[in-house]
Parts: structure tokens; sequence; C-alpha cells
């Protein structure tokens, strides 16, 4: 069976043995529902718990704290329209550089009366010290940045940010879903600066998809998006996943245990795989500033992205597109485009993110294929012209 290479991490990890071992009796035999008051659901009940507790654990946070979701983009969802819920419409800060599941509800807050600015960035992607200074001097009610970006990998000083916002009296949230198990994320230390919530996902480290969490500072009020059971503390409604919560916290405990061995290796060949897309004539993007270990986002000026990840594919090396594209119009990245970088060049732009099962033969493998492949595109584009 043809297997590619994945170099897809930030988009998706494999799950981890580990984590499917531990969900696996909660799919069969292991069928309780979390609400009912037979052994069956008190089973459940301490699953979720106990994962809880797991979450909570690798982020330095307090079990209380967490909220369970069905992923990222619930509980960014959750943030905003829920802490919204519970103001007056006001001004509402976000980077121009979110994630869509933070960009798409902001807009429609505009719409419901709130004030949306988006945050602007230099060209290495950190967010406007200046800009977010003038901002926060008209007292946004909700301020949301992401700690690291899924594009770039770029990391933002959200402790720096956030000290800002309080100051400036405002609500802080940060999405570190790309950045959980990649760097040490800190909830304690961060709340203390001035982020009152965190959004991580189970998928995004060797975790299954459908379990994710938003963290949140018990001081803070917000709606639910989902009424109905008063599940999590009448904060998401809803049955537990009881499988992949449980998944979840394995997850996040692994993560936090394999931190500092996984983020060297990753360091490692992220540095390999730049010097050769260097010495292949390709732009990186954000390289001088700090960004996530497994994270490579790299363009070749007059080739195709979409048609550059096709040629990968079909050679046996997934990896992704910066343009979000449809058939009929493809759009540059928005992440690129507020970095200031031209739309052809964005349109170029590609995206490698490395995980803890990549190895240096198949780096080494993927430049002496991207080379081949570029100069045959190369051509192509010549003949062309």
């Amino acid at each position: 069976m043809f297997a590619p290479v994945y170099f897809d991490h930030n988009a998706t990890t494999p799950a981890d043995p580990a984590v499917v071992d531990a969900m696996l009796p909660y799919l069969s035999l292991q069928c309780g529902n979390a609400s009912s008051r037979h052994e069956y659901g008190r089973a459940a009940r301490r699953a979720i718990d106990e994962a809880r507790s797991k979450v909570a654990a690798a982020l330095g946070a307090h079990a209380s704290e967490v909220v369970f979701t069905s992923g990222g983009s619930e509980a960014n969802n959750l943030l905003l329209k829920g802490a919204a819920g519970c103001l007056k419409p006001g001004l509402l800060a976000v980077s121009a550089i979110e994630h869509p599941c933070v960009l798409r509800p902001a807009e429609q807050l505009r719409k419901r009366g709130w004030t949306l600015h988006k945050l602007t960035v230099d060209a290495d992607g950190r967010v406007d010290a200046a800009n977010f200074q003038a901002v926060m001097a008209a007292q946004p009610r909700i301020v949301s940045v992401m700690l690291a970006n899924n594009e770039t990998g770029v990391i933002q000083d959200v402790e720096a940010l956030a000290a800002l916002a309080r100051a400036a009296g405002a609500c802080f949230h940060t999405d570190a879903v790309q950045a959980v198990g990649k760097i040490a994320v800190d909830f304690r230390r961060l709340n203390a600066a001035g982020v009152q919530a965190l959004s991580l996902s189970a998928h995004k480290i060797g975790g299954p998809k459908g379990a994710a969490a938003l963290v949140l500072d018990k001081r803070l009020d917000i709606e639910p998006l989902i009424a109905g059971g008063g599940h999590e503390r009448g904060l998401r409604s809803g049955t537990e996943n009881v499988a992949a919560i449980v998944g979840f916290g394995v997850a996040c405990e692994l993560a936090v245990a394999r931190l500092a061995t996984t983020a060297a290796r990753l360091l490692a060949l992220r540095g390999r795989l730049e010097r050769g897309l260097q010495g292949l004539g390709a732009t990186l993007f954000g390289q001088a500033v700090e960004r996530l270990p497994n994270t490579v986002y790299f363009a070749f000026p007059e080739l195709d992205g979409e048609t550059l990840v096709g040629q990968l594919d079909r050679a046996g090396y997934a990896v992704a597109s910066g343009a979000a594209c449809s058939s009929a119009n493809p759009e540059p990245s928005h992440v690129l485009q507020a970095m200031g970088v031209a739309p052809e060049l964005a349109r170029a732009a590609v995206r490698i993110s490395l995980g803890g099962s990549n190895t240096v033969d198949e780096v080494d493998a993927f430049l002496a294929t991207l080379q081949a492949t570029v100069r045959r595109l190369q051509q192509l584009t010549a003949m062309a012209v």
C-alpha cells in the first residue's frame, strides 16, 4: 500500500498507540453515559475527571478551569461569543493572522454591534507593538491573539500583550492549539500575566479528533453556546465524548513527558530542512523570529503553491499549501498578506510541519525530490512564457 511521508502535523497528527489503547474500552464495553447514576455512568464520570486532571496538569492549570469541547474551533467560538454575551458591545481586537475560527466569530460579533479591530503584524508575523498599544488605549473589551501561528509557526509574546490588555481592562484570550505539545505552555504563568482563557485541541498532539478544551479563569463570566443538560459546569451541554476525552488526557500526558526531547529533535530536523531549502533558492517566511520547532513555511517565486503541493503528493510527500483555495477563486494566505508579502509570492507558499516520527532520511529524500520537482516546474513555466 502506498504510504506518503507525512509532513503535515500542524493540520493533524497520527493518534499515538497509547492513546488508542486508552480509548478502546470506552468505545465498547465501557458504554456508560457520564450523567447516569449506575456503575457504568460512574465509571464514565471517573474517566472524564481523570482526563480533566491530566489536561490541567499538562498546562499548570486546575482541573476546575478545564471546559471540554468538540474542537479548537468550538473552544474559540465559546470564548469569543460567550464573553461577548456577558458584556455590552464595545471594541473587540483580534490579530490579523488568527485562524478563521477566531476571525469568523469576530466578524459575526461585528454584525451584532461590536467594533472589530484587526491588530496589525510586522513583516515577521509578530503583532505590531505600537498598533497594539494604540488599540489598548481605546479600552477594548475582548482581545484574542494566538500563541503560535498555524502557518508560519511564529510565536507571539503573549505574556507582554496580555499584561497590556489587563491594564486596559480587557478580557484576553489566546488560541494555543498549535503551541501545546511543541513548546512549554503554562496557564498559571500566563494567567498571572493577564491571559484569562486558552484553547487547545487533542488531535494536534497525538490525540483523537473530536476533543478539545477551553481553559478558563473561573472569575471570567461567559455564556454557553450550547444550552441543555448543564454539562461542563453549564458551559457546554451535551453528552460527553468519553473515549475522545480519555484519549485527550493521555495525549496531554505524553506530550509533556516528551516535550524536551521531541522539541530538540524537531529543531534539528527543521534546521536541516531550512538549509536545504535555502540552497535551492526558496524564500522562508518568519525565519528571523522565534517559531515552533517543527514548522517551515517557504515559497519558490513564480511557482504556484497548490501545484507544487500536488506534485509533491504524487511523489509521496504530504505537505500543505499556504493558500485557502477554491477551484474558481484561489486566494493567497491571509497570514502572509497581513505580513506584507506580495500576493504572487503568497500564492506560492508551502508549509511543512514535522512530527516526532519524521527522520533525517525523510528530510534528505524530500529535498532531493523537491529539487527535481522545482526544476521541472520552472522549466515548464519558462516554456509557457
